[in-house]
Order: C-alpha cells, then sequence, then structure tokens
C-alpha cells in the first residue's frame, strides 16, 4: 500500500524568503497521521523535475501549492511532465489561487482535485481517502472529478490556529537555503487575516476580514525556540497585518526582548495601527529585533484611497509612521498602486509629491512601486470588466498576471509612457537622496545637486529632456521593486515595473 506524498513548491521571483511553510504546514498533519513526506522545493533545487520523478515513483499523490502569476507556469509544466511519466497519480492543486478559482483550475486535465482555503485538515483527509481505496464522499472543502464531471463539495469550516498542529520545521533544509539566499532564515506565521476590506485585495475573499492568530505566549516560546534550534538569523513574519491586535504584537515584542536572543524579525502592517503605538511601544520593536516594516499605503489621494476602500488610511498617519520608525530604527517601504480606476494624473503627482516629502523628512523610507493588478476574486472585477479589462480563462493565463504586470487598457501608450516618466523621476530622486545622505562631502555635493533639478520636475508637473535620466542610466541602476516584507530588492530595470 503507497504511503508517500510528494509536494511541491514552484520557483518564484527572487532568493527565497527560506523553507515554505505553506508545504511544511500541510506536512505536519500527515506526518502525525502516519505518512511519509517529501517536499521539493524548486527555490533551491534547480533539477527539480528530476527529484520529483524520481520522488513519485513509489507516491500515493502529489500535492502542488501555488500563488497567481509566475508560479503557475512552473507548476503547470511540472503537472504535465508527472502526468506522462505517471499517468495514473493524483495531481491535487491548492494555494491562493486554486482556491479563487477552482472549477477554472480543474478544467485543466492534469488537475483531479482542488483543496480549497486551509488545507492542512483537508490534504489530511484526501489522502486518507487515497491510501484507503475509497470515494471523496463527505470531505468538505475540495472540488474534485468523478466520472468526468466536477463536483464541488461544501466549504470546510475555517479552524483556529492555535488548533492546528504547529508546522513540521524539522523537515527543512536550512542549509541549502542559507546557502542560496545568503541567510539563515525562516518564515513563520502567527496570524492570518486582516479586518480591513481593501476593494483590490483577495485577503478578505480567504478570511472575511477576520483575525486568526497564535497568542503571544505561543509566538515567543515557538519563535524563540526555533531561532535558538536552528542559529536563525532573520524571521519574516507573513502575517497580512501583523499588529491587528496592538496588545499582542507589543507582548511580542516584549517577550523576545525578555529571552535575550538576538534576530532580525519583519513584517507587514497598516499605518492606523502602527499610529496606535505610542513611540515608546514603536521602539520596543525596534530593540525587539524589528528591522524592516511593509505597508499597503498604495496612494497619498484620499480620493483614490477612497475609490479603493481604504478609509482608515490618512496621509498624516503615513508620516507619522515614518517619523515613529525612524526614531525606533526600522527600515520602512511604503507600496504604491499606480493605475488604479478612476486614478487621474493630478492623483498620481501628489502621490509622488508627498511621498518625496516623507521620504525627505525620514530617510529610513523606501518605495515599491507597482502597476495595479487585477487578482482573481477581487471584490472590484465587476467594475473592472465593465471597462474592458479581460479576465484571463485559464489557468495558463493568469501565469501572466503577476505583480508588476500590466493589463489595464486605459494605462497604454502615451499615458503609459508618461507614468513611466514620472515614475523614474521620484525613484531617481529618492535614490540620490539616500545615496548623499552616507556619501563623502564632494559625491554628496554633486548629488544634491543632481536632486534638485528632480525636485523642481516633481513640483512642475514637467518631464521634457530627461537628461537626469540619461545620466543615471549611465552610471547606476534604479531599483524599482522592493519586497513588502523585508525590503529586499526584487528586479531593476522599469520595463519590469510598467
Amino acid at each position: 500500500m503507497k504511503n508517500k506524498v510528494v509536494l511541491f513548491h514552484p520557483p518564484y521571483d527572487g532568493p527565497p524568503l527560506g523553507p515554505p511553510l505553506s508545504l511544511l504546514s500541510l506536512a505536519s498533519p500527515l506526518l502525525a497521521a502516519g505518512f511519509q513526506v517529501s517536499i521539493v522545493d524548486a527555490s533551491i533545487d534547480p533539477a527539480y523535475k528530476n527529484s520529483l520523478a524520481r520522488e513519485i515513483t513509489d507516491a500515493l499523490c502529489l500535492g502542488i501549492s501555488l500563488l497567481t502569476g509566475r508560479m503557475i507556469r512552473a507548476a503547470v509544466g511540472v503537472s504535465r511532465f508527472v502526468r506522462e511519466i505517471s499517468p495514473g497519480l493524483p495531481i491535487i492543486y491548492g494555494g491562493w489561487h486554486p482556491s479563487l478559482l477552482p472549477a477554472q483550475t480543474l478544467r485543466e486535465d492534469f488537475v483531479d482535485v482542488v483543496v480549497r482555503g486551509q488545507g492542512e485538515l483537508t490534504l489530511q483527509e484526501v489522502a486518507e481517502r487515497l491510501r484507503a481505496g475509497s470515494t471523496f464522499e463527505s470531505v468538505r472543502g475540495i472540488s474534485f472529478k468523478q466520472f468526468g464531471e466536477a463536483i464541488h463539495h461544501a466549504e470546510r469550516p475555517v479552524e483556529s490556529l492555535e488548533r492546528l498542529p504547529t508546522p513540521a520545521f524539522a523537515m527543512a533544509n536550512f542549509d541549502a537555503y542559507e546557502q542560496r539566499s545568503g541567510v539563515r532564515k525562516l518564515p513563520y506565521a502567527s496570524s492570518v487575516g486582516c479586518p480591513y476590506a481593501c476593494h483590490y485585495c483577495t485577503d478578505q475573499v480567504f478570511y472575511n476580514r477576520r483575525f486568526n492568530a497564535y497568542s503571544a505566549g505561543r509566538v515567543v516560546s515557538e519563535v524563540t525556540d526555533l531561532v535558538a534550534r536552528y542559529r536563525l538569523a532573520e524571521v519574516p513574519l507573513l502575517d497580512s497585518n501583523f499588529p491587528v491586535n496592538v496588545k499582542r504584537a507589543v507582548e511580542i515584542a516584549r517577550g523576545f526582548v525578555d529571552s535575550k536572543l538576538r534576530f532580525r524579525w519583519t513584517f507587514q502592517a497598516s499605518t492606523d495601527l502602527l499610529c496606535r503605538m505610542t513611540d515608546a511601544e514603536v521602539g520596543l520593536l525596534g530593540e525587539a529585533g524589528v528591522s524592516h516594516m511593509g505597508f499597503g499605503t498604495e496612494s497619498a489621494s484620499q480620493e483614490v484611497l477612497a475609490l479603493m476602500n481604504k478609509k482608515h488610511q490618512r496621509i498624516d498617519e503615513m508620516y507619522e509612521t515614518a517619523r515613529k520608525s525612524e526614531q525606533a530604527g526600522i527600515r520602512v517601504t511604503f507600496n504604491l498602486i499606480l493605475g488604479y480606476p478612476g486614478e487621474t494624473e493630478a492623483d498620481r503627482l501628489q502621490t509622488f509629491r508627498i511621498m518625496s516629502d516623507i521620504a525627505y523628512r525620514h530617510s529610513n523610507v523606501g518605495f515599491s512601486p507597482n502597476i495595479f493588478t487585477p487578482y482573481p476574486g477581487i471584490p472590484i472585477w465587476p467594475e473592472l470588466r465593465k471597462m474592458g479589462v479581460r479576465e484571463p480563462q485559464s489557468l495558463e493565463e493568469w501565469a501572466n498576471v503577476d505583480l508588476g504586470s500590466n493589463h489595464l487598457p486605459w494605462l497604454q501608450g502615451k499615458e503609459l509612457d508618461r507614468l513611466k516618466r514620472m515614475l523614474e523621476f521620484f525613484l531617481l530622486h529618492n535614490q540620490i537622496r539616500k545615496a548623499a545622505a552616507g556619501a563623502p562631502w564632494i559625491r554628496r555635493g554633486v548629488r544634491r545637486a543632481l536632486g534638485a533639478p528632480l525636485r523642481w520636475r516633481l513640483r512642475r508637473n514637467e518631464f521634457a529632456i530627461p537628461w537626469e535620466l540619461w545620466l543615471a542610466r549611465a552610471t547606476e541602476r534604479l531599483v524599482t521593486r522592493r519586497s513588502l516584507l523585508t525590503g529586499q530588492t526584487l528586479r531593476h530595470g522599469m520595463q519590469e515595473v510598467c
């Protein structure tokens, strides 16, 4: 009787954050139920097809977890490869994208089952049915094929994180990830869910705006044990919005300080939540090892923020967030969404001017601008269809909908070229400001002299004859995208951003 479950994590852009938490979470209940589990992670295994061919020879099934975008392309290629060499092996898809579009995903001839939403207990139950040779009757949270027909069972109720087993961290090859990224780190999720209902975000589709979190005591105990056990230097928290419960966030920080362990950790948050913390509490975050925070500021136009249903987001709190975090010695990245439906050029200029002013006042601030990406399931899709946005009709078509790609019919041609030019001036101005701050006095004077005309351009909305950009391209590369979680540079080149 076959008893082995193979889990595959497709490759993605940039160095790995560390072992894939999604697969470690899926592995834990499988191991407890007596299954053998093998993980193949393409981010550290360039010969992943060969590894999969070897692992599936005695496997019960193959599970693949993926997000919308480029990960899909590798997942499709692997699925077809596996189907060819092992036609009878059940292939199970899970993760954000298949959960949002289960019917469309299941139309692919290489997908047998879709695990929707929280997958830990659902995948265990599916594997147990496969091992026993029984049907999927009464298994909640799955979509599957039966005699050529798609069957969609009822949703599985969301489990409290506290009741789910601890991810199988012992399975991770930390040495391999350290060799690949240069840092010994482990992504960790202390919570899921966000209370807000931003129109462009898939989080509310999954978690219905409910904050589902570990207790502060569990986070402190588990993370400090992992840091000590595996000699971790950094722990990126994957939480959608870490400080939803400010008291809990402060307790976690205080627990890390009291542990006397020294490690870096990073997280994403909303500026309004950070502003509920006192200066002393934000200082405690810095003392506890927080090195970076990412904020979904998105726009500095209140009109655009209202269109996004981000009425909780205020401009003054962006300034205050920068001040508090700089005082605490914490770097921050402000995410920007450009081209959102209803945004005007005046809105973009206001965003660039205000963000430039924030960065001028606070040297710890960086930016990650992106063209609005229409991900599956987001609440604004009915409006997007009316505006001419074409919704991909297959799994493979969604592989092209990646962060930074442009699928907006209203942002093409001269309009897009002008936005690129404005964005390049904005980024160059910020990059020169940062470089000048730590440069020798002669270079600092040159950079400041170059920054003056850039500030004039942003104030006057004048972008013709871009000699500053020509000079910058000849001497250095513009940093155009950063990880909102870690602040790490992701890509270079405006063609990739826009």
